[in-house]
């Protein structure tokens, strides 16, 4: 059983008017704010590991991070728009799904890519992949 200090305790008791309770509400129900400053970090961290990375496994596990990122603003949204009554609160998901079949779609291509260039090549470094030069 996990035990709290005391002040801790006291930290987490919830005041009409403390900054931890506000904290605490505001992690129970969070707003799309949260949703969309974490989908930014997702979204830079493929970005910087799409342009960064010369592993080619690596640079598909980030351009998946940028399409998760992408599903998450759109799931996002979704249940915003339905909190306000605007449009279709299904789109989201739905296009979320597709998404999700594209990249899966995807991984299995490029694998399939990255297994022959590897048989051909026997590397997956793309500096050393020169495939297309004469």
């Amino acid at each position: 059983m996990i035990q709290l200090s005391p002040i801790l305790l006291f930290l987490l008791q919830e005041s009409s008017g403390g900054r931890v309770s506000t904290a605490i509400e505001s992690i129970k129900h969070p707003d799309l704010s949260k949703f969309l400053v974490i989908a930014a970090i997702l979204f830079i961290i493929g970005i910087a590991g799409v342009l960064t990375r010369r592993n080619i496994i690596v640079i598909f596990m980030s351009i998946e991070l940028i399409l998760n990122a992408a599903n998450l603003n759109f799931i996002a949204f979704s249940r915003y728009l339905q909190d306000t009554g605007g449009a279709n609160p299904l789109a989201g998901q739905v296009f979320t799904v597709f998404i999700i079949v594209v990249a899966a779609a995807e991984a299995a291509i490029g694998l399939g890519i990255v297994i022959a260039l590897y048989r051909n090549r026997e590397t997956i470094w793309v500096d050393e992949i020169d495939l297309m030069k004469w």
